[in-house]
Order: C-alpha cells, then structure tokens, then sequence
C-alpha cells in the first residue's frame, strides 16, 4: 500500500505537524514565519507533498531546529509506532480495497491524528502480545469479517464453478471424483500427482497435501478419505482456474507468508466445494429437507453422501447456499475439536453472519458448555472409539438451544466426524437463531422430537446451577456478579447520602 516514497513523505509531515503544534503555531502562523501557504503546508503535513530543500530550510528556522532533524527519519516517541507500522510489511498486506477503503483515504486519516494513532497502536499491540496472537490470525480474522461482508457467498467463484463443470462435468458416482480430477490436473496443467504415507515421508505425515512447484507435482497422504483427497484435487484445480499464483505449498498453512496467500487459499477451497457440490444439485435436496415436518438426519447424511465430500464441505456449502438461497443470513458456522486422547474442546473455527453469536471463541482456558449438541457428539464419538463400538461413519443430529445468559434459542444443526490423518475428532455446527424467519423456511423446527436445552458460553461463564455435566465453577460470572453488587452498593450510598448511611 505504501512506497517508500510515501514513507518519508507520511514520516516527514507527521514531524512537521507534531513540531508546529508542539511550539503552539497554527497552520497560518508557520505560514507567515516560512513564506509558503497554508494550503501547501496542509498538503505537506498530511504526507502528500514534500518541499524542496530551500523550503525545508525555511521551515526548520521557523521551528527553531535544524535542517538534519527535520528531514531524518528518526521520530519522537509518541510516534515511534506509526513510523513502526509504515516500515513494517503489514501495511502493504492490509486489504482495505476489499473493504471499499481507498488507501489514500487510509494514510490521510494517519496524517490527521498520528499521536492518537500511535497510541491505538500500541494498544492492539499490547492486546496481540497479551493473547499470543500471530500475523496469520489476524489474516484469519480479516478474512472472516471478508466473508461476512458478502454474507458467505461469492458468486464470482460460482460462476468459475459452473464453467469448469460444463466442461469437466464430475463422474456421477461421487468415489470417481478423485481419478477424473487428477486427470484434468496431469492433461490440463501437467500437474502429476504423488502419493505419500508416514513410512516413505514422516516428516509429512500430519499434512494432507503439499504442492512442489519446482517439478509440478502435489504430494497427497495415502491416509486420506475420498472426500478429503477429492476436496484436495479440486482445491489444486481451483488455484489454476482462478489463476492465483500466490499460495500456500502447504494443506495445512504453516506459517501465512501474505493476506493474498491467505485469501487466494480461501477463494480456491471455495472454488473445490462448489465444483464438488453444485448449487443446482444440492439445492433442491436441501429445499426438499427444510420443507419435510419432522427431522431426520438420515436425510441430511443421504445428501451428503451424494457428493464426494466431508461433513465439513457439505456444511459449509449448505452455510453458503442458506444465506444466498433461503435468506437465512444471520447464522454461525463453527468448528470443534477434541483429541481422542483428551477431554478438552477447542474452536478451530468460526464464522458469524450479521453479529457475534454464542458460543464463540473466548479464552483458552475456559470450558465450553458440555450440553451443546456439538460437545456431545463428540463425546459420544470419543467413547465408542475407545470402546471398538465406531463404524467410522459420522454422527448428524439437530439441537434447539437455549443461552441461559440471554434467553436467545438456535436451531443447531450439527454433524461430527473424524479428521484424518490427525487424531482429532470434529463437530461442524450451523446455528439459526429462531425467528419467525426461519419458521417460515424451516418446517420442521417445531418437531418435538428436537431436543430442547438450555446452555451455556463456557462453564465459567454459566448461569445454570443444577448442571450435570459442569467442568468448571462459574468463576467470570461470580466476578461480575460481585462487580455489580459492588456498583449497586455505590448507587445507594450515593441516592441515600453518606451521613444517613452511617
């Protein structure tokens, strides 16, 4: 976003402008102490021009400093993070274009308050630093609020989708998908493809795929299921189909080098599940379940098995087409894991549409709530595993929760599977806050053969007093609770009056 031009220029005005207020001049009064106009100074200040030496002259003498501070790039220290943030890389990687921000717009707003920014600065830095959090987190997040902005569908990637199927329609039999789609990589790109497993490559075997651009050929783990490696091919096709260039070599992004890399790994998965998944095939399956008066997760399971996909593709697709399709676009998309050898649950991902829902991430030493259909599953997924009972097929089932805290209800449609070649086990979770909206959508929401349950956030946020499945006493809710009572005893104090209350 920035040249190194515009660097000096931005660092040169926010001097120019800390020194003239520092010395109490006005815009006029260092006009008349230079000679030049207030506009032009104005124009320098915010970094959009940068005077000639005889008039850098000028300006340091009405100043009172010298030529050689002036024009250095050393700053005080109230703005040593701005100039921080205008020679780091971040930036050049900030999509504002995506946000319909101007990045002139941008650094005009730097120019005008660079105390002030600098001090916001320092302060989501503090925040990042307190919360380990990475660059490619804060990639992450950004392109969260990217997919929320167009509400999860991108109909510039379905079109590229329905051009690439006109041409290379799909085998109907969804286990082929694997084979014809490595065919079109070797003919079409002279992309071959490898096989690999833990003896012929360790260090690999945690990752589902790695690209090598050098000999164009994609390593694949033998360990995957037929979704996985279909999702894998179709997600190569898409980086070639949408011609994107800058990408991860990695499944699994190790360490995100750009946003672009990050967006562009995005973009080409989105591309895979809707080649994978055509809107005109999948949805009238799902105008077909929604319009059915009871719930039945065989259905959801049969439509999924349709397709040569995983649990976490179909719902994110059915994610993409409720938003688009049904007008259902104040929705969750969230992922749990748990290890099969821990008690544990964690988010590994998360999307809100429209606000932030419950559950969402909070922080890392919390317990979510263990009546949540998603926990559940999961729970009960863990116990056949150790008990040799799982026949490797995934679990589907719907849930209408209740948050204790805010008295809002969600339809949660849930289905959880596991995750080779880890041994992590997932639920993938849509929930649908429950609307007269969605009643005219959904015909089976009021099947009574949904349960119905009251949860909470985490444990240590919890309200419920007679749970049975508490991991954690309430403590953040004590705490709050005890701020208020405290707040409360102030507010008497004050309407009472200090003498009457001794």
């Amino acid at each position: 976003m920035t040249t190194d031009r515009e660097k000096v220029r931005l660092i040169f005005g926010f001097k120019l402008k800390q020194l003239r207020q520092e010395r109490g001049l006005s815009t006029y009064d260092l006009a008349d102490k230079t000679g030049l106009s207030p506009s032009y100074l104005n124009e320098i200040e915010k970094g959009k021009k940068y005077p000639k030496t005889e008039k850098i002259f000028a300006i340091a003498k009405a100043l009172e400093t010298d030529y050689d501070a002036l024009v250095s790039l050393k700053v005080s220290k109230q703005l040593e993070a701005v100039a921080e943030l205008l020679n780091s890389n971040i930036l050049n990687e900030l999509p504002l274009e995506l946000f319909g921000i101007e990045p002139g717009y941008f650094l005009e707003m730097m120019a005008a308050a660079p105390a002030k920014l600098s001090a916001f600065i320092n302060t989501l830095i503090e925040i990042g630093r307190n919360y380990d959090l990475r660059v490619e987190q804060f990639y992450y997040s950004v392109l969260r609020t990217y997919q929320a902005m167009h509400d999860a569908y991108f109909d510039d990637i379905e079109q590229q989708a329905d051009l690439f199927l006109a041409n290379h329609p799909l085998p109907t039999a969804p286990v082929e998908s694997p084979a014809y789609l490595t065919q079109v990589l070797a003919s079409e790109y002279g992309c071959g493809l490898v096989t690999y497993d833990e003896t012929s490559l360790p260090a690999l075997a945690t990752l589902r795929s790695v690209f090598i651009p050098e000999t164009n050929k994609l390593l694949i783990n033998k360990g995957l299921s037929v979704g996985q490696t279909a999702f894998t091919l179709g997600r190569e096709v898409g980086y070639r189909q949408l011609g994107l260039t800058q990408r991860p070599l990695e499944s699994s992004m190790l360490a995100a080098a750009s946003f672009e890399e990050v967006l562009n790994n995005f973009r080409a998965s989105y591309f895979a599940r809707a080649i994978l998944i055509p809107r005109t095939q999948v949805l009238p399956m799902l105008t077909d379940i929604l319009a059915q008066p009871t719930w039945r997760p065989d259905r959801m399971l049969a439509a999924m098995a349709s397709f040569a996909v995983t649990p976490e593709m179909f719902l994110s697709r059915v994610m993409n087409l409720f938003a688009s399709h049904f007008g259902l676009k104040d929705l969750f998309f969230i992922r749990f894991d748990q290890p099969t050898d821990q008690q544990r649950f964690v988010i590994s991902k998360e999307l809100h549409l429209s606000r932030l829902h419950a559950p969402h991430g909070v922080a890392r030493d919390e317990h979510y709530c263990r009546r949540q259909v998603a926990l559940t599953m999961l729970n009960d997924m863990r116990t056949q595993q150790a008990e040799g009972r799982w026949n490797g097929q995934p679990f589907c089932q719907a849930q209408i929760t209740t948050y204790a805290p805010n008295g809002q209800a969600y339809l949660v449609l849930s289905i959880a599977k596991s995750s080779p070649p880890s041994t992590t086990n997932s639920s993938i979770n849509i929930g649908l806050p429950i609307t007269d909206d969605l009643r005219h959508v959904i015909a089976f929401l009021d099947d009574p053969a949904i349960p119905r349950t009251d949860v909470g956030d985490t444990c240590e946020r919890c309200p419920i007093t007679d749970c049975t499945v508490r991991a954690a006493p309430a403590t953040v809710l004590a705490k709050g609770e005890q701020v208020e009572r405290v707040k409360l005893a102030i507010d008497g104090l004050r309407e009472k009056g200090l003498d009457n209350a001794q």
